[in-house]
C-alpha cells in the first residue's frame, strides 16, 4: 500500500489539504475517525496508486429498530458514499476505479420478534433478495436491473446471484473467471465455484 507522498508532496493520511468544500462534500472531520473521513481517504489512496481498498461501516444487524437502524446507517453513509463517487469523477479517476456498495444480505420483508432475545420492530437476515450497487470501472451508469415481487421477498426479474456478481467484478478488473479453474480431488474448482456469469447488462 503505497500511502507517502504524492506528487505534489501531501500525505496520504493527513486531510488538512483539503479543501473546505470538499471536505464539506463528505461531511468530514480530518481528525475525526468516521466512515466520511475513510471515504475521503479512499480517493487519496486511489490517487497514489492503490489496487484495493475496503471501507467497513459495521452496525446494520437490524434484528429490532429497522426504521431507526437504517435512518441512522443511511445518515452516516449516504452523503460520504455519494461525495466519493462524484471526487473520483472530478479528479478523473472513475472510469478506471470500481467502487462497489453491498453488504452480506438483505433484511426479511416481515417484522421479527423475539422476546427470548429482545428482538422487536425489526429484520431478520435475508439471502434471498437484496441491493448491491456499483459505480465506475466500466459499469453502466444510471441503470437499475431486476425487480423483487411486492412483498420484496423474491426476486422476479433479471435475478443476479453472488457468483455471477463475482464473474462480473473479475471481468472488469481483467480477468476471465473460467480460466482461473483448477482441478482437484476429482472436481474443477475457481473463485465463481464453477457456476456463475459476467452480467454484461451492467457494463458500459
Amino acid at each position: 500500500m503505497r500511502c507517502g507522498p504524492c506528487g505534489n508532496g501531501t500525505v496520504a493520511m493527513d486531510l488538512k489539504s483539503e479543501s473546505k468544500a470538499t471536505l464539506d462534500s463528505y461531511g468530514c472531520e480530518p481528525d475525526k475517525p468516521s466512515f466520511a473521513r475513510a471515504c475521503l481517504l479512499a480517493r487519496r489512496m486511489v490517487e497514489r496508486g492503490v489496487r484495493f481498498i475496503n471501507i467497513f461501516h459495521s452496525g446494520w444487524d437490524a434484528h429490532s429498530n429497522v426504521e431507526g437502524n437504517v435512518r441512522n446507517n443511511c445518515n452516516t453513509t449516504d452523503r460520504a458514499s455519494a461525495a466519493l463517487v462524484k471526487d473520483l469523477q472530478e479528479h478523473g479517476l472513475l472510469d478506471e476505479t470500481l467502487v462497489i456498495w453491498g453488504g452480506e444480505f438483505g433484511r426479511t420483508p416481515m417484522v421479527e420478534s423475539n422476546p427470548a432475545l429482545g428482538r422487536s420492530l425489526g429484520r431478520d437476515h435475508h439471502p434471498q433478495a437484496f441491493t448491491m450497487w456499483m459505480a465506475g470501472g466500466g459499469i453502466r451508469p444510471g441503470m437499475t436491473l431486476g425487480a423483487t415481487d411486492d412483498f420484496g421477498f423474491h426476486v422476479v426479474e433479471s435475478k443476479v446471484h453472488v457468483h455471477d456478481m463475482q464473474a462480473t467484478v473479475l471481468h472488469l478488473l481483467g480477468l476471465d473467471h473460467e480460466r482461473l479453474t483448477f482441478h482437484l480431488a476429482g472436481r474443477d474448482f475457481r473463485l465463481t465455484d464453477v457456476h456463475g456469469r459476467v452480467v454484461t447488462e451492467v457494463l458500459a
